[in-house]
């Protein structure tokens, strides 16, 4: 084994055939970001090139500079690391420069601060090599060191968001934005990540669990952070909120789909038990004001319904959700014509009612018009109607767009 020197990293990497040749040389990749970590970036390269030295792995550690003003660059350069610098802002960006740049089959992953053991690699490179194509540290598994993590974060944040990620997603990932993990190129190139901030450790979770990769989990320790005099780069409740912002944008079925079916179902009842009268439930009478309100939710529920159908259909043309039973259904039984019939339908029926009054209010001569259920019943069908209509036609637009748009 031998880790390559900065020196033979750089000459083998002039053309593009000699990089491909170090490409296939290298095993692991050790890709670390770095944002003004003077403390202690060279001591977490010295311990990454260590490692892989005592495991007789052949391969690199990468130092992805993303604007340090420190001299941290030049500290990771004489640690034994090969530096690149990544001018665009961003733990996303950075990471997706270092993973793109990495010349060997396995990348790991990790924060240059000195919480994770670098020195504890051959966790992360056995699974790769049994098959498996994301590898998650999981601290929730291991050990949290006393002041490596806010009480906040441990107890609420990260279990709720791994929760949600889970749910939303179908995974079975404990500690879902663990700093530490480790991909194979390929499948790295198969997730397709574009998120630039710090979402980007969900993304690539989600991605994974979306493709059915192969994930395993290793339990590792979180040490308390290893810089002097700063704190860390992460805010928790901004930074939370973006990792739950992607998360719901991805998750159409929860955000829309879920919401829209309750209002309708409240809506129809209100509008099918008030349709001939007031109904009492024990002290509490329900009248047309309730039967009011239920159009209100009905019509509301139908635009939120369309919207997660827009929705769906368009994470599914990036291939970033499931193929589910909804899909199913509209890839099975939509057709613009079936929404234009079933959206005319129902408008023509309220039309129906609505000249049915209008005729009988005509005919007793124009006086008192007290038909507000029927005419609420008319309004709701051809407001519902009318959107399936114009909605159709967008869905349908939506169905024709490429299934791919890298190309791929």
């Amino acid at each position: 084994m031998r880790i390559r020197q900065q020196s033979e990293l750089r000459s083998a990497g002039r053309s593009g055939a000699d990089l491909k040749v170090v490409n296939l040389s290298l095993e692991v990749s050790v890709v670390l970001p770095c944002l003004d970590e003077a403390d202690t970036v060279g001591l977490c390269v010295e311990q990454a090139v260590a490692a892989l030295s005592a495991l007789n792995v052949s391969g690199e550690v990468l130092v992805v500079d993303n604007g340090s003003r420190d001299g941290s660059a030049e500290l990771a350069r004489r640690a034994g690391a090969r530096v690149i610098v990544e001018t665009r802002r961003g733990y996303g960006v950075a990471l997706k420069r270092g993973i793109e740049e990495a010349r060997g089959r396995f990348v790991i992953i990790a924060d240059a601060d000195n919480s994770y053991d670098l020195s504890e690699l051959e966790p992360f490179i056995q699974p790769l090599r049994e098959g498996a194509d994301f590898v998650m540290g999981s601290r929730r598994l291991g050990t949290i060191e006393r002041g490596a993590m806010p009480w906040l974060n441990r107890r609420i944040g990260n279990p709720m968001l791994s929760g949600l990620l889970n749910l939303f997603f179908g995974g079975r990932v404990s500690d879902a934005h663990c700093g530490m993990r480790a991909v194979s190129k390929d499948a790295f190139a198969r997730m397709k990540v574009r998120e630039p901030g710090m979402e980007f450790a969900s993304e690539m979770v989600v991605k994974a669990v979306l493709a059915g990769m192969r994930i395993v989990e290793v339990p590792i320790t979180l040490r308390p952070d290893g810089r002097v005099g700063r704190g860390p780069h992460l805010r928790p409740f901004r930074d939370g909120w973006r990792h739950l912002r992607y998360m719901l944008l991805l998750s159409p079925t929860y955000v829309f789909m879920i919401p829209a079916f309750v209002l309708i179902l409240i809506g129809t009842i209100a509008l099918a038990a008030l349709g001939h009268g007031p109904v009492s439930i024990g002290r509490f009478t329900f009248d047309f004001h309730y039967m009011i309100l239920g159009s209100l939710f009905t019509i509301l529920g139908m635009q939120i319904l369309m919207t997660g159908l827009f929705a769906k259909t368009y994470s599914q043309t990036l291939r970033l959700g499931r193929n589910d039973r909804v899909l199913r259904f509209i890839n099975t039984w939509f057709s613009l014509e079936r929404g234009l019939l079933f959206g005319a339908f129902l408008f023509l029926t309220g039309l129906v009612v609505d000249t049915d009054v209008l005729i009988g209010w005509l005919r007793q001569g124009m006086g008192a018009l007290n038909a507000i259920r029927p005419i609420t019943l008319a309004s709701t069908l051809m407001i519902i109607g009318a959107q399936t209509i114009f909605s159709s036609f967008f869905l349908s637009m939506m169905l024709r767009l490429p299934a791919d748009p890298d190309g791929d």
